[in-house]
């Protein structure tokens, strides 16, 4: 994993850091460029999230990038993290964030996918507010992305593979608080998908 950052949290603080994911190769996507970097209403899908959670009050925002760079459309306030070995699953980019929040001080993690452009700051900031060691967002069909993961978590995930925290609450649902949530949880996979928001 390589880093561009930003200042650091004071250590002696109990900070949360969002974590939006955005490595894969979205290869359902047939469009003309990367599906993280196509335009839905005047901007790329990932800056839906990565704007969404700027506005939500986190103490850091962290991307991790993989396949395409996404340096050009990012603003400077956010820490990119590219994982050299995003084709091997988006556990390997989920590990790399929180790797690096744990080095920063960071206490809990609120993650989220970078193709999710419904998902809005409410989502982000009711995800982020709870206490919970594991908490996720319902939008009305079960649980899904933003997820709160608290340190003590940061272990049991996942080292390899396509699942990140969906395998905890799979294993472990009587550990997760459901945060019932407004907003549109739908990812962008596909063309189809994106004439939804087009």
């Amino acid at each position: 994993m390589t880093t561009q950052t930003g200042s650091s949290p004071d250590r002696d603080v109990v900070t949360t850091a969002a974590v939006v994911l955005a490595a894969g190769a979205g290869s359902r996507f047939l469009g003309e460029n990367h599906k993280l970097l196509t335009e839905v209403r005047g901007k790329p899908i990932v800056c839906h999230a990565v704007d969404a959670a700027r506005a939500a009050g986190f103490d850091e925002v962290i991307v991790v990038s993989g396949c395409v760079d996404l340096t050009e459309v990012l603003p400077e306030d956010v820490t990119i993290i590219h994982n050299e070995h995003w084709d091997h699953g988006q556990a390997t980019s989920l590990r790399g964030a929180v790797t690096y929040a744990a080095n920063r001080g960071h206490k809990a993690v609120v993650v989220g996918l970078g193709d999710q452009p419904g998902v809005g700051v409410r989502a982000w900031q009711a995800v982020g507010g709870s206490d919970a060691d594991l908490a996720a967002a319902d939008f009305g069909a079960g649980l899904r992305p933003p997820v709160r993961l608290a340190a003590a978590m940061w272990a049991s995930l996942p080292v390899s593979g396509d699942e990140g925290a969906r395998s905890l609450w799979r294993e472990r649902p009587e550990m997760v608080e459901s945060i019932p949530c407004d907003g549109d949880s739908a990812d962008v996979d596909t063309l189809e998908d994106l004439r939804r928001w087009t």
